[in-house]
């Protein structure tokens, strides 16, 4: 029996909508949530919205609104998107603001405290507020955080609490040697290790409140807030009730920490721009609590725009999800990134892209394939063909399970390629003309091929695998096409 299964993606801050970057990484694990509960696993899938930082107080201060406000509406905003990328209705939200992720993060704090893993220091550093995080020179180029050109950096210079992240090197090497599975793909592990072996120096988990007062403050000593990221990375274990807070928020309970992060197989979603958050500093903190490690960290590629360079709305090349979804629907988008977006490098996406994969795998190939069989249906069998058990190959659930969803998908497009040329060699709507028994029975195997099509794209695809096995059951054709045609 399969352990229960617990996936969550990375919180996005609500100080903006969501992007196409954003728009991936959830789409790519609700597709995989999608997947372990269609072959009978128990799901929790964790998502929400990280509402502590200097980038949001900022924010609210420009748009002349309460803090709370602001991250109210941010996350009213956030729940909106994510039904617009067909995120499955029975997620499980965790907002930072939340008062049981508060006390589960000062908890956290507590233990990782007395385990003699913090420490106070005055220092002095260079801070990118764009990634909320410390940077060092051989980080910066020209002087600017890659990620955020244009954003000036900040120094800081004052006495912060530390995370004695330096004791970990070996113990996260250990860790690794011990998972080899443990980061997907391979060549994102391999640069964690060679990150973690060059040695990990400690830094600053806490600013002070007079200078940053948007934030959970820090057990016993209320002049500082606890660091965004610190703060935010406890959500994978506040969402399941850690440490028993259950009966004050009415969310989560001791039991779901249990079943799914200590007897389940925790796995986290993330950009390559987290990979050292996710799948070592968020490591080296809960041995530091004395708390179970994550499974699975499956790192994203970037979505670059014309030539490679990645969306930025300073250089102008942004496309807005929600505009493509406006205009083409949600499955379309869900099509282009789960098919379009190389699995784990970085890939381009313009509207232009986008046009033509949409025309030519989804209005030429689903939907017109589609249309040719349920009209041969439609017109010469007097119902729909008993279904039987789904027929589908091993191969196709061994890509989800290596979380190569592309792969999935090039799989299902190869059988709409098959069934469109045995539909132009065979020709049934002429066999069926001087042989009426041969190509009825033809055209039923046209049908059943095409629903194992529909049970294929249920987890990548929900409306149209609902739209088409139901136009199926119905045996009728489309009145309007399941994708028009885009000139």
């Amino acid at each position: 029996m399969s352990k229960p299964f617990y996936i969550t993606t990375t919180l996005p801050y609500v100080n903006a909508p969501l992007h196409m970057g954003h728009a991936l990484e959830f789409v790519r694990a609700d597709a995989i949530a999608r997947y372990k509960k269609l072959i009978g696993e128990d799901v929790y899938f964790n998502t929400g919205t990280d509402e502590h930082g200097l980038k949001i107080f900022e924010k609210a201060k420009e748009q002349g609104l309460s803090v709370q406000e602001f991250v109210d509406r941010g996350f009213a905003i956030f729940q909106e998107q994510l039904k617009m990328f067909g995120v499955s209705e029975d997620i499980h939200f965790m907002r930072t603001t939340n008062p049981s992720h508060v006390k589960a993060v000062q908890e956290f704090w507590r233990r990782v405290a007395s385990n003699g893993y913090i420490y106070k220091k005055n220092y002095e550093a260079k801070y990118c507020s764009g990634c909320e995080s410390e940077k060092t020179d051989s980080e910066l180029v020209n002087g600017e955080c890659p990620l955020h050109p244009g954003l000036p950096i900040t120094l800081i210079n004052e006495e912060n609490y530390f995370f004695k992240y330096s004791a970990f090197t070996d113990k996260l090497l250990e860790f690794y040697k011990k998972n080899p599975k443990f980061v997907v793909p391979d060549f994102r592990f391999g640069e964690i290790r060679n990150f973690v072996e060059t040695g990990l120096q400690d830094f600053s988990i806490s600013r002070l409140k007079s200078k940053m007062p948007w934030g959970i403050e820090v057990p016993e000593d209320p002049e500082q807030v606890i660091y965004v990221w610190f703060d935010a990375l406890v959500n994978y274990i506040s969402t399941l009730g850690w440490p028993c807070l259950a009966e004050a928020s009415g969310e989560g309970g001791p039991d779901l920490f249990e079943k799914y992060w200590v007897g389940g197989t925790p796995t986290q979603y993330c950009g390559k721009d987290n990979l050292r958050f996710q799948s070592a500093m968020w490591q080296a903190m809960l041995m530091a609590a004395d708390l179970p490690n994550s499974h699975q960290i499956v790192i994203d590629g970037f979505i670059t725009g014309e030539g490679g360079v990645r969306m930025s709305k300073t250089i102008g090349n942004v496309v807005d999800p929600r505009d493509v979804v406006d205009e083409y629907g949600t499955d379309a988008l869900r099509y282009f990134l789960l098919r379009e977006i190389n699995s784990f490098e970085d890939s381009p996406f313009t509207i232009e892209r986008f046009k033509e994969a949409y025309n030519s795998g989804l209005a030429n190939g689903l939907g017109n394939l589609s249309s040719r069989i349920l009209t041969l249906s439609e017109k010469y069998l007097d119902k729909c063909p008993d279904i039987p058990t789904s027929s589908i190959p091993p191969e196709y659930f061994k890509f989800y399970e290596e979380f190569d969803i592309k792969k999935a998908m090039d799989y299902i497009w190869d059988k709409i390629q098959v069934l469109d040329r045995r539909i132009q060699e065979e020709e049934p709507f002429k066999v069926i003309k001087v042989d009426d028994a041969k190509g009825k029975e033809m055209i039923k195997n046209l049908v059943l091929d095409l629903y194992d099509i529909a049970r294929m794209l249920n987890p990548v695809m929900p409306e149209t695998n609902i739209k088409l096995k139901k136009l199926i059951k119905d045996n009728k054709k489309p009145e309007v096409p399941l994708f028009l045609r885009k000139d």
